[in-house]
């Protein structure tokens, strides 16, 4: 399976602290953004990823991420000039994506929770059709919505609906068989002039092939795309990891837990970065446990 994560945008949401800089390179504690998204993709199982960002901000994102071999991936990247849809990701990744079946993160969402890692590693498992996540939130009116009937089942996903009759948003998280490419090419933009995600997902959903997965109360999902968003998802993380002593994000240690890289590698990476004391001591903590 393949990853994509989509970076791009103009983070208006975040003027003027985004004026200069993407979004997805803010510090969400004592990681860049990024790191938290594309720890999630990994924790799937994908190696090959593929960054989508603006032209004025893809030579940063390569300068902190390189080619990705450092923590055993590969990572190629794409332009998507102006924000034109979630859905456009595909159509710039064609080539890219090819047979495979790929999941789709943007880089703005955080996840968190226990079992995740074996939630997101069942996904690779499907080999036709699409698994998409709902999460029960409190304004719902600002996510695309599912919809289900008496029994559970899904029947509609409306995009930021004005009375939603459903708590339950789609989460920023999907996987897709290579269908999805083609499926992005056929659609129409949509008022707002974008390729909306939530067509694709529809059309899954009407020919039965698409699959809703719920993240519980024991999963955490923050979007990152505010101020107050920013702010939370950051003491979020500071909590978590002075509590339990345990990094969240950190892709070299989910490199090393998914057998991307062994202990030689690791403890390297512990050198590279030894003028942050906390981060290269941890890396080589769980590396002694």
């Amino acid at each position: 399976m393949k990853a994509i994560v989509l970076a791009g945008g103009h983070g208006t949401r975040l003027f003027p602290i985004t004026r200069v800089v993407s979004k997805q390179l803010l510090p969400i504690f004592d990681k860049p953004m990024i790191y938290y998204s594309l720890s999630t993709v990994m924790l799937s199982g994908a190696r090959d990823i593929l960054l989508i960002s603006t032209p004025r901000d893809l030579p940063m994102f390569r300068e902190l991420l390189d080619d990705g071999s450092r923590v055993g991936i590969n990572i190629q990247y794409k332009e998507q000039s102006e924000p034109k849809g979630i859905a456009e990701a595909f159509i710039i990744g064609k080539d890219f994506i090819a047979s495979d079946r790929v999941a789709l993160i943007l880089g703005d969402n955080l996840f968190f929770g226990f079992g995740l890692r074996k939630r997101l590693q069942s996904m690779s498992n499907y080999k036709d059709g699409a698994d998409i996540f709902a999460y029960y939130v409190k304004d719902p009116s600002r996510y695309g919505v599912v919809y289900f009937d008496d029994h559970g089942e899904p029947i509609d996903i409306i995009e930021k609906p004005r009375d939603p009759k459903s708590n339950f948003a789609i989460v920023g998280l999907y996987f897709y068989d290579s269908d999805v490419v083609n499926i992005a090419q056929s659609l129409q933009p949509s008022d707002r002039g974008e390729l909306e995600i939530t067509d694709v997902n529809k059309y899954y959903l009407r020919e039965k092939k698409l699959r809703i997965h719920m993240l519980g109360r024991g999963t955490a999902w923050l979007d990152t795309g505010t101020p107050t968003a920013l702010l939370q998802a950051s003491n979020f993380v500071r909590v978590i990891e002075e509590r339990q002593g345990l990094y969240i994000g950190c892709i070299e240690e989910v490199a090393w837990r998914m057998g991307f890289i062994d202990d030689e590698q690791l403890l390297r990476l512990s050198e590279e970065i030894k003028s942050n004391k906390d981060y290269s001591d941890y890396l080589k903590l769980i590396l002694k446990k």
